[in-house]
This record gives structure tokens, C-alpha cells and sequence, in this order.
């Protein structure tokens, strides 16, 4: 969906950032000091730029100065700080930051910010453009949540659901099986997120019930850490009892 570069030099933080992002779809580009971004950024425009202020070489307000200075601050640019002041908060918005987000960041607070970012860029228009034809982004396909949306739908549905999947594309949806039993429409007219949503939670709920609510088995499933599927399950709403009860 996006290119996003990530600046900051404590490894969890990256490491953690990158999972969250590249599940959603994003390819993303890793730097863990100042000189690493200014190559990364030379290499390439990203479409979003989330960058720390406190690092060991130079500061993100400093490099966040540079690039606009030189004319290279063409992205936006999210700043992200366990320690910063107002008056830093406000020097970097005032250099040209579009937004701030407080460490220990919140899985919320990173997604409205990442798509307020995107929506405000170039991106827009691009993605806008290219959903309609049915295809998948590019990005959706990286991991287990978001395999075989729109087109693809049809291969997910085992069995004879692939008949109905077709039928209902037709009228802007697709049938999907169910956690219990049976199947679940799905609206493809829908936005492409609420219709991302829609996919990966039933798709979740799907193998949480077929392996009888086993997180360590829907893990090793669809290639998630643990960590990471109970975040990703709490996101989409997926009730882990009823999952149970279903696979029981």
C-alpha cells in the first residue's frame, strides 16, 4: 500500500514497528541512526516517514531541519519521542512534522496516525485509483491475514463455497465459511479497509474455531508470533471464547 521509513535507533522499537506495519500491508524500510536515514531518503521517496528524536548521531529535529532545508521534506513526517518537551513538539511541527506520538506508542494511536499521514500525501489519489479494478494491494498479500482478498476471495472458500463466492461477487459480495458452520457474506463494496477488516477477522475466527481455539496452533497456522496474533485478534474484535465454543 505504502513505502514507510522508520527511524530509530532502539531495535524493539523497529523490529516492533516494522511487524505492525508490514501486516498491514506497507513495505517498509528500516534505518537506526540519522546517517542510515539520509541514505535511505536518497535511495528513495517514502510515502511516510516515522521518525525518533532522541538518537545517538543526530537528532530527528536536526535531520527533520536538514530535509527540509534542502528541500528532500516532500513526505510527511510522524516524529515519535519517550522524552520530548512541548517546546520540542512544537519546534518540529513548526519545521514541518505533521504529527507527534508519544512513546510507549499504542497500536491505535500508530494506524489513525499512519493513515492520517498517508491520506494527506500523494498516495491518496494513487490508491484511490487503482482499488477499483479488484485486485489486491500489492502490500495485502504479505501475510496470513490478508491472503486472497477481492479476486482471490473465490480460492479461499474451500469446496463448493466457490460457486457462491463467484455468484455473490456479481452483486458485490463474496461468501466466505463460517467460524461454526455454514457461510458469511462479505461486501466488497465496502471500503477497502472495512473490507480488509471484514476478511481477516472472519478468516481468523475461521482457523481459531477449526483448531479449537489453540492460539499456538493458529500461530504456527498462519505464521504470526503469539505476540503479534493476540494484537491483531483484539484489533479486529474476534471473541476468543466464542472461538472456542465454536471448535469445540
Amino acid at each position: 500500500m505504502a513505502n514507510i521509513l522508520v527511524v530509530d535507533d532502539e531495535l524493539g522499537i523497529r523490529e516492533l514497528l516494522f511487524e505492525i506495519l508490514n501486516d498491514e500491508g506497507h513495505a517498509v524500510e528500516l534505518a537506526e541512526n540519522a546517517a542510515q536515514a539520509r541514505a535511505q531518503r536518497h535511495r528513495f521517496v517514502p510515502d511516510l516517514v516515522l521518525l525518533d528524536i532522541w538518537m545517538p548521531d543526530t537528532d530527528g529535529v536536526t535531520l527533520l531541519k536538514e530535509w527540509a532545508t534542502s528541500g528532500l521534506l516532500t513526505m510527511p513526517v510522524i516524529m515519535m519521542s519517550g522524552h520530548a518537551t512541548i517546546d520540542t513538539a512544537v519546534e518540529a511541527t513548526r519545521i514541518g512534522a505533521m504529527a507527534f506520538l508519544e512513546k510507549p506508542i499504542t497500536l491505535q494511536k500508530l494506524l489513525q496516525a499512519v493513515e492520517k499521514g498517508l491520506a494527506r500525501g500523494p498516495l491518496r489519489a494513487a490508491r484511490s485509483a487503482g482499488v477499483p479494478n479488484g485486485a489486491a494491494p500489492s502490500g495485502v498479500g504479505g501475510t496470513a491475514g490478508g491472503a486472497g482478498m477481492a479476486a482471490d476471495g473465490q480460492a479461499a472458500a474451500p469446496g463448493g463455497a466457490t460457486g457462491t463466492a463467484a455468484a455473490g461477487a456479481q452483486a458485490g459480495a463474496v461468501a466466505v465459511p463460517a467460524a461454526g458452520a455454514g457461510l458469511q457474506t462479505l461486501d466488497l463494496d465496502a471500503p477497502l479497509r472495512e473490507a480488509r477488516d471484514a476478511f481477516e477477522k472472519a478468516y481468523f475466527e475461521f482457523h481459531l474455531a477449526k483448531e479449537h481455539g489453540s492460539m499456538t496452533r493458529v500461530a504456527e497456522k498462519t505464521g504470526l508470533e503469539r505476540t503479534h496474533l493476540y494484537r491483531k485478534l483484539k484489533q479486529l474484535g474476534v471473541d476468543l471464547s466464542r472461538a472456542k465454543r465454536n471448535g469445540a
